[in-house]
């Protein structure tokens, strides 16, 4: 029997004033009886629109309708036909603009829960589940995959799946590229992360971490030890700064730099040998989901004021609406239609505070936002003793640099034919960030799923 009920059923969370204080995950999960509840609201349409606004194309309506039974394994089975990640993506997907975006419940009330959905049978799955995946029988071609993160991951498993030797070539001492250096513990637990990979891991999927290719090894000689086709999903994790003055001082962090320290590093530990400022007032400069995150970082690591200093409206914000929701329920402070426009430092080159405008919105620009203009005559100083800028980033240059025949676009980043990943290189292929410049967890693991194809149609006709 289908549930009328035209909300969807709570996520139970810690207490914003206690959560705000550890790093500790803020959503507790539904309850099976929660999850079977809210399973119920589905309609189970005919033409499954969900289906279509999910880079990945889970078939949506069919595991909810296994929860809804309380089959929770059988909902499983169905959510890894088409994603290797799910505890992730029911974390950290923008389901309200993707999947939820689309669901027929939200014409008269609010969508199916789908992404908490997602998220409970993939942590029953971990927490009753003892088996591992079985690696498939090989068919002896071998598939190099440059990057941990969340679109090499998903290639990797994809072609791992279709008996292909795969092997990932990681940068970083860990993989999980942005899932573990740039999403928070309180919004995705490491553990939950090593319980994915270990699963690829268990398919026959080999990671080689500490590899900087372009300087360790270059593409070329991927290709001269056997490699027949090359993924590249080194993401973009070169970070963007405003060229104001007063950038180099003390206490002026990028967005990437502060959020590895804090989570890869571990800097909020007691033991963590990694240093990081022990900040009393933070301004965050920008609004997307790592803005957010380094805000409410900073919370947690022990500021009395956090502000996120923005230079549009709420209603612009880029930022997931719960983000949003959570970081003021926090305690974050929000200073919006304000840009700043210089760091002041003092004797010892350290920040104490920084300069800014107030702003006003005025014609749309080419992304259809209001531009935002300078109000005149309106500046003032917001007192500060760290900094962190979050505008964005892109990808870093050293493949396209050590790699001929690589084409990159004004941006940095590596041009693709926008079907299935081909770059302008014979069997090298790229998705994700490196290709689009920063963006979400799962249209980067829609690219990865797509070239996974591509890269097997193109070997098995060979």
């Amino acid at each position: 029997m289908v549930n009328t009920n035209p909300n969807k059923c709570p996520m139970p969370s810690q207490d914003p004033m206690v959560r705000n204080k550890n790093f500790g995950e803020v959503a507790l999960g539904y309850t099976l009886e929660m999850a079977m509840d809210e399973a119920k609201r589905c309609l189970n349409c005919k033409h499954k629109p969900c289906i279509s606004g999910c880079p990945v194309f889970i078939d949506i309506p069919a595991f909810i309708a296994e929860v809804a039974k309380g089959d929770i394994e059988k909902a499983y089975e169905i959510l890894s036909q088409q994603t290797s990640l799910p505890a992730v993506c029911g974390r950290v997907c923008p389901q309200e603009t993707q999947c939820e975006g689309k669901c027929v419940r939200a014409l008269k009330g609010e969508s199916v829960a789908i992404g908490r959905l997602e998220r409970f049978v993939a942590d029953w799955h971990r927490e009753h589940c003892t088996e591992k995946p079985q690696p498939v029988q090989s068919n002896g071609k071998k598939v190099a995959v440059i990057g941990a993160g969340p679109t090499g991951l998903t290639c990797a498993g994809e072609l791992a799946k279709k008996g292909y030797d795969v092997t990932i070539y990681e940068a970083l001492h860990t993989a999980g590229g942005v899932l573990v250096y740039g999403i928070p513990e309180f919004r995705l637990p490491k553990d939950i992360v090593k319980y994915e990979i270990d699963n690829l891991k268990a398919l026959g999927v080999k990671i080689e971490t500490n590899m900087v290719i372009g300087k360790i090894l270059t593409i070329d000689e991927l290709f001269e030890n056997g490699f027949e086709a090359v993924y590249i999903g080194s993401g973009a994790g070169l970070p963007k700064f405003m060229g104001i003055p007063g950038e180099s001082l003390k206490g002026v962090y990028s967005a990437n730099e502060y959020l590895t320290r804090v989570n890869l590093m571990k800097a909020y530990l007691p033991t963590s040998k990694t240093p990081i400022r022990k900040s009393r007032n933070v301004a965050v400069v920008g609004g997307g989901n790592v803005a957010m995150d380094a805000a409410r970082s900073a919370k947690r690591l022990g500021a009395e004021n956090v502000y996120i200093v923005y230079r549009r409206g709420m209603q612009e914000l880029p930022a997931r609406l719960e983000e949003i929701e959570h970081a003021q329920e926090e305690g974050i402070i929000f200073k919006l239609l304000t840009n700043p426009v210089e760091v002041i430092g003092d004797e010892n080159g350290e920040v104490k505070a920084i300069k800014c405008v107030e702003m006003m919105l005025g014609e749309p620009d080419a992304s259809g936002r209001r531009r935002p203009v300078v109000k005149p005559d309106s500046e003032f100083v917001i007192d500060i003793d760290t900094m962190i800028m979050s505008i964005g980033t892109s990808p870093n240059p050293l493949i396209s640099s050590t790699t001929d025949g690589l084409e990159t676009d004004k941006w940095g980043c590596i041009v693709t034919n926008g079907e299935d990943g081909l770059t302008t290189r014979d069997a090298v292929y790229a998705g994700g960030d490196a290709v689009t410049g920063a963006a979400t967890v799962i249209l980067a693991m829609g690219a990865g799923k797509q070239a996974a194809a591509a890269i097997d149609k193109m070997l098995s006709e060979k």
